[in-house]
């Protein structure tokens, strides 16, 4: 069996280095390519240098562009290589416009497509993942859901052939990679960090960079904090700030500005920090797998079943301190993500299907 792997995004590089490994250890061909979404050298080659992925044999370095743009030429590469690797299935992850674009050229080539992290759902369709995401499932032959949720969304959309309740890859890499974390990770010591003594965030979203006022009452509400604020910073999230004149924010005691980090220095900076601050989707379910109370500057999440449990909020910036002052972990933790062996469960399935 041959499988072609669409790859882009920070998030997509983690999932992929359990997943390839199980493809490997299955027997399954896999030729890898990395639209190059993520081009910062900190947001996508340093995860191949940490994690156990192979090497894309196709790099396409597309970035920087608008939404329909990159979209578009990306498939135009990715439909190149696929005619000339002819793969049984085409592998696609998550919600970015790598996802799409891979989703589009399977449909029109009438190559079966694999969705893993199938039927996350926002219902927040001003989000462009979330556009990404409906289309891909849609498209896809194979399902891969992450959790009960997601299942019972694919179903009110009327998608039931296909579909398979693995658990998360997330949680594989996460137990994959903790002791090598633990072993080999300086980023406490680099930035004289001391666990427990600090909050980790992460903003990246258009809906909290675009907007000036927003923007501002975010950086305004790690000032109020008890414990500094330690911040790997985004890009494009840095350029924004700069734009918008908020700089000075960065020059206080109250937030610690780093560079992207690796995946194994984020597994640290999560596991040792107080709490987690976040619009981003996938490090909620870190927080949660790595049992780290959560508070996710958004409306709405696709992970909603961590708000449920009681380990993840939904909140503005300006209640912020008052939310983090007032919580309480609770006294479980049920499992929601599988039992760490959703990668195996994928490459078993993929071989026994007769699509």
């Amino acid at each position: 069996m041959k499988i072609v792997t669409i790859l882009g995004a920070r998030p997509q590089f983690i999932k992929a280095s359990v997943v390839s490994s199980a493809f490997k250890k299955a027997a399954i061909n896999e030729a890898i390519i990395h639209t190059g979404q993520h081009f910062d050298s900190l947001m996508s080659d340093i995860f191949f240098q940490d994690l156990d992925l192979p090497q894309p044999q196709y790099h396409l370095n597309i970035h920087s562009l608008n939404h329909g743009a990159m979209t578009g030429r990306m498939m135009e590469k990715i439909e190149e290589i696929v005619l000339q690797e002819l793969p049984d299935w085409i592998s696609v992850y998550g919600d970015t416009n790598s996802t799409l674009a891979g989703a589009l050229v399977a449909a029109k080539l009438h190559i079966p497509l694999a969705h893993i992290e199938a039927g996350l759902r926002s219902f927040n369709r001003q989000m462009p993942e979330e556009v990404n995401r409906v289309v891909t499932d849609h498209l896809s032959q194979l399902l891969f859901a992450p959790t009960p949720l997601a299942v019972q969304c694919l179903q009110k959309e009327g998608i039931h052939q296909g579909v398979h309740l693995v658990g998360d890859v997330m949680k594989d890499a996460i137990l994959s990679y903790q002791a090598k974390a633990k072993q080999t990770s300086s980023v406490l010591a680099k930035h004289q960090l001391t666990p427990d003594k600090f909050y980790l965030a992460t903003i990246h979203r258009p809906s909290n960079t675009d907007d000036r006022d927003r923007l501002n009452s975010i950086l305004q509400s790690f000032t109020k904090l008890d414990f500094p604020v330690v911040f790997p910073i985004h890009p494009r999230t840095l350029a924004q700030i700069r734009n918008m004149d908020l700089s000075h924010y960065l020059n206080t005691d109250s937030i610690v500005v780093i560079p992207p980090v690796s995946y194994l220095d984020m597994l640290t900076l999560e596991s040792a920090s107080r709490s987690i601050i976040t619009d981003s989707g996938g490090i909620q379910k870190e927080a949660y797998i790595l049992g780290r109370p959560c508070f996710t500057l958004r409306n709405e999440t696709e992970w909603k079943e961590t708000v449920e449990v009681g380990w993840n909020q939904l909140i503005q910036p300006e209640k912020l301190s008052e939310a983090i002052a007032n919580f309480t972990p609770p006294a479980e933790v049920p499992t929601l993500y599988g039992q760490g062996n959703a990668a195996t469960e994928i490459a078993e399935i993929l071989i026994g299907c007769s699509y």
